[in-house]
């Protein structure tokens, strides 16, 4: 084809689809009814059953077998079919001449010659196109580019193949073929003589005409007439002589054509167009070709299959074809695509496909799909339901809603189903039912069936359309569209205004047809289904409408519309209303157009008539002749043929026998239709009458009944049984209205409603809105009853709208006060309506109460905070937009910005490094007052300059008038300005004044205090306040509170003195403190100094006293401190070989300090005043310089005194009495025993000074000489109440002087290995003993302890190291032994008893 390929498919819009529920479903022509006024408008639908509904499939399979229908694709659409037809006429044209058609290509592409023929026909014909240069908007038309030459090509096919069979159409009825011209010259195109081909329509793919060389032959052609005679006369004159029948002459025989039809002759050059040689095969002459082409066409239809098939070999081919042809599993091709090929198909015809179609098949002679009383298949107990089921087909066409329950023949296709079992492509054509019936469709399993639907409003539209588009197929088919044969493409009749709608009924789906509505479609794949008609009440007239239309159309009836009439009013009293109503108007119409009929062949003639009992009769013996409509009522015979008759519209064409031959046959008289008329009358009426009440009481104008009556004409309805009609139901709607009206105002005007319904079919909780009150009130002022609470509602209405108008006027202003908005959303929420202002309020009081509260916190800029006005901004985001809510952001927002910046600023100041200046911070605190605001940052900033206004005072205070400062409050004054953050000047001088102080007692502490001392600087330099015999100083106390009250100052500790220092006004009360403390302390020592001297006054029988840190009794040699009189093991004083000679010693509680000389003190005081600070150590330091320089004057006197005094030395007593026993047993031996108490106090008070003077030593030196022996020695007898354990001595042999036999004797040692003492704990004994306090000569080496231990055993291995463990024997001889040298463990030594060999003797021998 030339033309270019149609537009790829495009699907119409879907029909409805409808899923009933079981209560719907179990009506079916309820349900049919109440969805008819949708689906009527798109002429199909599509039902599906509810879930569970599947009906058995009922059929025998192995007995059904059927001979489809052979269908080609191409021939069924129209327009396709009208370019085979053509393409037949033209090739049957020129093969009569002994010529194939082969149809050329053009562009390589397939030239149509019946699109070419018509358009070269629309424009005038072949001499027009040509005269006035048509060819290339031929070429145009048909779909050719411009530009090429194209329109020279179609010219030259044109005259040489559709010219002439032009010119043979249009002269063909006058046999202007074989006019006789003279002098005229015919282009003669030789056709190529081929051997007969099958149908061209057959194989348009193989045969393609070849143009040949056109030829010129002028040709004379005599003008001499032809002698008209008579075909016998003819054949007896020229019996032996053949003449051209054109020019009359015998001439030329080799160029005469004899024709192979009627024998007559032609010259080939006397032919139109000639002939350049003779044709080899048949020809035949003008005359014959004219009769051949004449000949009408057959009728198409569908040819049967050539087998016959069983539903699996069906399935099996039908498969194997789909598959095969889309290349892919049958259940995979996607039905859009199926659908677009078969439209491509049936449009083309240059592929011929042909597909079988099982359709029609009589389920009388197989069964029916669906499972039939008294059938063959048996069903379960659970499958009973849908033996009796309305839509099982074959019970609906039959149930009591159905006319056609009144037809009495079984007809196969409208009370019995038809069965169709169908393939891919297989189709069934646009068409509409007989007698314009619906129908339904039931899709039992396989592929889906696509369907096509027109509404039945437009089947007159689209029958135009098809016969304006495919004129010659209805010149020749009028009725082709009841053939079930022709389709045409949705596309081009939607192109044509048709409304056409589809569906794809899947199995078990359900379609049904409504009234006068084509439909067409085809099948996916293979499929089968089952139809059957049915009609209702509301088909009645259109079922009349039919016949006159079938009479119009010549067409045959399925069964007789009267006789069906007549049926159903013989059975008047048990009719439904619905129907009895319409088949009397049916009936009516009827009986007028029977009589009118009736009396117009009388007043034609025919006066005979007689009474035919047609029932008895069938359809085909009482068809009329000329319209063939089954005669029911009446008809019109002729004696010349008895078994012909026409019914009383065509009398006229009965025959050509006199009218008052014919005879007038008829069913009833009139007089006795007219009993059957009146009861169906009195059925109906009733209805009508009760009908017209209805209608006339539900007028909107007639508001004075109320809502009884209407209920009594529901009762009426009830007790007559009238059918559920559209009118009863719209009765009991507005009933049910006026009801639910009547409860829902009752509600409104209690205010207790709840709940409402809406469209959507659910409940809302929301109220009536305004429009709807209104809707709702105008309702009830529209229901055909009146209302009693329609006037209250109205009043309610009327508040509303009031409400409405003082809302507006409220919201109009600016910014209501909240109270007002509040006050009318009481009173809208008290109306008990939706209320589209309340929103509005709401929002607004929001809004007022939100700028409300912006304007409170605003008025109030002490509460007013960054985190307020956050809150406030993020509620004020959420609100609704609004002028002034805008406004009121804008500025608080501008504020919060403000806020933040100085917030984050004063922040920055009170945080910078280095700190800003009081000036700088002063110039922005000016600025913050100005911002209505509680901004803590700024406070806080102003806190700080306060603060450091009012320490600048106090440190100018602190310094003026040449007050020295304590270092208390100076310390006091700088930790607080460091807590400032601001830059102050005088907190730079403290700060070194105070870094200054530390740094002295820094000094002053190395200075005083021993290494790893426990006691503080103040501790050492304080006079000892505490008292008790322990010497166990207490711990400084922290966070005693001070007391608030004035009382009597304490100096029991030394917080006390520390406090009483600090808080001292000047020197002088400070060393008043002092002076207080050192005469406590002398007090408690001189105390101390008793207890501890009478500790050895006590008769030798007592037990024996505790001394030492041990709190052991005394054993060994022993030292007693010259201060607190205490003795003291010489094992348990540290350093105790280290012990110079000539200086008192000091035990470790007593030696508080390093006692540094005198020169290096003045100059720690010295710098104390230049540093002019009081503090409680300097104080302390004062005073001890002032004690060491009272001491120092005492002294003097004393030395002055005992040089020009010598008899003064008698006041020295060396013995008051003899010496005590224990002091002898134990060898505790003093240096000064016995002093005066003038002599005592000054050497008490000399040792209690913290400073190391050579007056002490001097002093101490003196006594010394003049008390103390020659031999600083004491031997100590053995008595026999020794104690068990003694201590072991330093690590020295004694040697006992005085002792006769000068022995020497093993020193005892303490059970457990006494830990060795480090070099570095040896040294500060050396530093802090004293050897004139020994009682022995103590001559020592610096070898370590084992050098000087004595090992009992008899072979002692003298270890060193970590091998020196001692153990003592806990036998009766106490000797020490190296644990190594006896073969003792640590932990035996430690944990068992050690009795050396010696004691074990003893212990056997005794």
């Amino acid at each position: 084809m030339t033309q270019s390929r149609p537009n790829e498919f495009i699907p119409p819009p879907e029909c409805p689809v409808f899923e009933p529920s079981w209560e719907e479903f179990a009506d079916p022509f309820g349900f049919i009814n109440k969805i008819r006024p949708i689906a009527e408008n798109t002429g199909i639908c599509k039902i599906r059953p509810p879930p569970g509904w599947q009906p058995p499939f009922a059929c025998d399979v192995d007995r059904l077998h059927f001979t489809p229908r052979i269908q080609r694709l191409n021939e069924l659409e129209a327009q396709t079919r009208v370019k085979l037809n053509f393409l037949d006429q033209i090739a049957k044209f020129w093969e009569l001449q002994g010529c194939t058609l082969k149809i050329p290509h053009v562009e390589r592409k397939t030239l149509d010659l019946y699109v070419l023929y018509k358009l070269v026909k629309e424009d005038g014909g072949f001499d027009v196109v040509c005269k006035e240069r048509r060819w290339s908007q031929i070429a145009l038309k048909m779909g050719f580019a411009p530009g090429k030459a194209v329109g020279s090509h179609l010219r030259a096919h044109y005259e040489r193949i559709l010219y002439p069979y032009y010119l043979f159409q249009k002269g063909a009825n006058g046999f202007l073929l074989a006019k006789r011209t003279e002098g005229r010259c015919f282009k003669s195109e030789p056709g190529e003589v081929c051997e007969n081909k099958p149908n061209l329509r057959r194989r348009m793919g193989s045969y393609v005409a070849k143009p040949e060389p056109v030829k010129n032959i002028s040709v004379e052609v005599k003008e001499e007439p032809i002698e008209q005679q008579v075909e016998g006369e003819k054949a007896k004159v020229r019996v032996e002589q053949y003449m051209c029948l054109v020019c009359g002459g015998g001439g030329d025989e080799d160029r005469l054509l004899l024709c192979d039809g009627c024998d007559d002759s032609y010259h080939t050059f006397c032919l139109i167009p000639p002939l350049h040689d003779v044709p080899k095969g048949d020809w035949r002459c003008p005359k014959c070709l004219a009769q051949e082409c004449g000949k009408p066409q057959v009728a198409f239809g569908f040819e049967q299959a050539p087998r016959d098939y069983t539903l699996r070999t069906f399935g099996d081919m039908a498969d194997s074809f789909k598959s095969d042809y889309f290349n892919m599993p049958v259940h995979m091709v996607p039905t859009e695509l199926v659908e677009k090929e078969f439209w491509r198909l049936v449009s083309t015809i240059e592929e011929d496909v042909t597909v079988e179609y099982g359709a029609d098949i009589a389920s009388k002679d197989f069964g029916s799909g669906f499972p039939v009383k008294n059938g063959t298949f048996k069903v379960s107990p659970e499958e009973e339901g849908y033996l009796s089921s309305g839509w099982n087909l074959n019970n609906m066409p039959v149930l009591d809603a159905s006319v056609l329950t009144h037809v009495t023949a079984d007809i196969c296709g409208m009370k019995l189903p038809w069965l169709y079992v169908g393939m891919c492509f297989s189709s069934f054509c646009w068409h509409i039912e007989d007698h314009w019936s619906y129908s339904i469709n039931y899709l039992h399993w396989g592929e889906p069936k696509t369907w096509y639907g027109v509404p039945g409003y437009a089947a007159e539209q689209l029958e135009k359309v098809m016969k304006n588009l495919a004129p010659e197929l209805f010149e020749s088919q009028p009725d082709l569209l009841h053939q079930l044969v022709t389709i045409m493409n949705p596309n081009v009749l939607t192109g044509h205004g048709v409304p056409i709608y589809r569906t794809n009924q899947c199995a078990g789906e359900f379609v049904i047809t409504f009234p006068r509505a084509y439909h067409s479609g085809f099948n996916q794949g293979f499929n089968f289904a089952e139809a059957v008609n049915f009609c209702t009440a509301d088909w009645v007239p259109l079922g009349r409408q039919c016949v006159e239309h079938y009479r119009s159309l010549n067409r045959y009836c399925v069964f007789s519309h009267d006789e069906m009439t007549c049926n159903i009013a013989a059975k008047a009293d048990i009719l439904e209303l619905e129907l009895a109503s319409a088949v009397q108007k049916d009936m009516c119409a009827m009986i007028l157009e029977e009589k009118m009929l009736r009396e117009k062949a009388y007043k034609l003639g025919v006066w005979h008539s007689q009474q035919v009992d047609y029932d008895l009769l069938p359809d085909e013996e009482r068809q009329c002749a000329k319209c063939r409509t089954t005669c029911y009522l009446s008809a019109i015979t002729c004696p010349c043929s008895p078994d012909q008759l026409v019914c009383l519209h065509h009398i006229e064409d009965l025959c050509s026998c006199p009218v008052k031959s014919y005879t007038l046959n008829y069913k009833y008289t009139l007089a006795e239709l007219k009993p059957l008329f009146q009861a169906l009358t009195a059925r109906a009426e009733s209805y009508e009458d009760w009908a017209s009440k209805v209608n006339k009481i539900l007028k909107a104008d007639q508001d004075d009944k109320n809502l009884e009556e209407l209920r009594s004409l529901v009762v009426e309805a009830e007790k007559k049984t009238y059918p559920e009609t559209d009118l009863l139901s719209h009765l009991c709607q507005v009933i049910q209205n006026a009801d639910r009206c009547t409860s829902m105002a009752q509600q409104l005007l209690n205010g207790k409603r709840q709940t409402r319904y809406r469209s959507g079919g659910g409940k809302s909780q929301n109220q009536l809105t305004v429009e709807e009150l209104r809707s709702f009130v105008n309702q009830l002022y529209d229901l055909p009853c009146t209302i009693r609470q329609a006037p209250f509602l109205k009043a309610l209405l009327n508040r509303v709208e009031q409400f409405q108008q003082e809302s507006s006027d409220l919201l109009a202003e600016d910014m209501p006060g909240s109270s007002a908005l509040l006050g009318l959303l009481d009173e809208g929420a008290s109306l008990d309506v939706e209320l589209p202002q309340l929103a509005v309020l709401r929002q607004r009081l929001e809004q007022a109460r939100w700028v409300e509260a912006v304007q409170e916190a605003s008025d109030q800029p002490a509460d007013l905070s960054l985190d307020c006005m956050r809150r406030l901004i993020d509620q004020g985001v959420g609100l609704a937009p609004h002028a002034c809510v805008e406004r009121t952001m804008a500025r608080l927002q501008e504020l919060l910005t403000v806020c933040e910046h100085w917030e984050e600023k004063a922040h920055n100041m009170l945080t910078a490094r280095p700190r800003h200046s009081i000036v700088t911070l002063e110039a922005a605190i000016q600025e913050v007052d100005s911002i209505p605001a509680y901004l803590p940052s700024c406070l806080q900033l102003k806190d700080c300059v306060s603060r450091a206004r009012e320490w600048i005072m106090e440190a100018d205070a602190l310094q003026a008038g040449g007050h020295i400062p304590g270092l208390a409050a100076l310390s006091e004054l700088v930790s607080r300005a460091r807590g400032i953050p601001v830059m102050l000047e005088p907190p730079t001088r403290l700060e070194s004044l105070v870094s200054e102080v530390q740094a002295w007692k820094e000094s002053a502490a190395n200075t005083f205090l021993l290494r790893n001392s426990s006691h503080s600087l103040l501790e050492v330099l304080c006079p000892r306040c505490e008292s008790g015999p322990q010497k166990s100083k207490s711990k400084k106390a922290k966070d005693v509170s001070v007391p608030c009250k004035k009382v009597e100052v304490k100096l029991d500790s030394l917080f006390d003195v520390e406090k009483a220092l600090s808080t001292s006004k000047d020197t002088a009360s400070a060393m008043a403190t002092l002076s207080d403390v050192h005469q406590k302390e002398l007090e408690s020592l001189s105390m101390m100094r008793t207890s501890n001297e009478s500790k050895f006054q006590s008769s030798p029988s007592c037990l024996a006293p505790t001394v030492c840190l041990c709190h052991t009794v005394p054993a060994g040699p022993m030292l007693q401190c010259e201060l607190c009189r205490d003795a003291y093991h010489s094992g348990c004083v540290p350093g105790f070989k280290d012990i110079q000679s000539g200086l008192p010693w000091l035990c470790p509680l007593c030696k508080l300090s390093e006692k540094p000389p005198l020169e290096k003190v003045l100059p720690l005081l010295a710098s104390l005043q230049r540093i002019r600070v009081r503090l409680p150590e300097g104080d302390a330091l004062r005073y001890v310089i002032e004690r060491t320089v009272r001491w120092q004057h005492k002294v003097h006197l004393v030395f002055l005194s005992m040089v020009s005094q010598p008899h003064l030395m008698f006041l020295i007593h060396t013995y008051r009495g003899v010496v005590n026993v224990w002091m002898k047993i134990f060898g505790i031996v003093s240096c000064v025993t016995e002093l005066s108490a003038e002599l005592e106090e000054l050497l008490v008070e000399g040792l209690l000074l913290q400073v190391t003077l050579p007056e002490l030593q001097q002093l101490y030196s003196s006594l010394l000489n003049r008390f103390l022996p020659s031999q600083h020695s004491l031997q100590i007898p053995e008595t026999k109440k020794e104690p068990e354990k003694l201590e072991k001595n330093s690590k020295r042999r004694l040697e006992k002087e005085n002792i006769e036999g000068q022995h020497r004797d093993t020193i005892q040692k303490p059970k457990k290995k006494k830990p060795k003492m480090n070099k570095e704990r040896r040294r500060e004994e050396k530093q802090t003993t004293s050897p004139s306090n020994s009682l022995s000569d103590l001559s020592y080496s610096d070898d370590s302890e084992e050098d000087w231990s004595v090992c009992s055993a008899k072979k002692c291995q003298q270890p060193e190291g970590n091998e020196v463990n001692w153990v003592q024997c806990d036998g009766s001889c106490n000797q020490w032994f190296h644990q190594i040298c006896v073969g003792v463990s640590a932990e035996q030594a430690e944990n068992e008893d050690y009795i050396c060999v010696s004691c074990s003797k003893n212990d056997l021998t005794e």
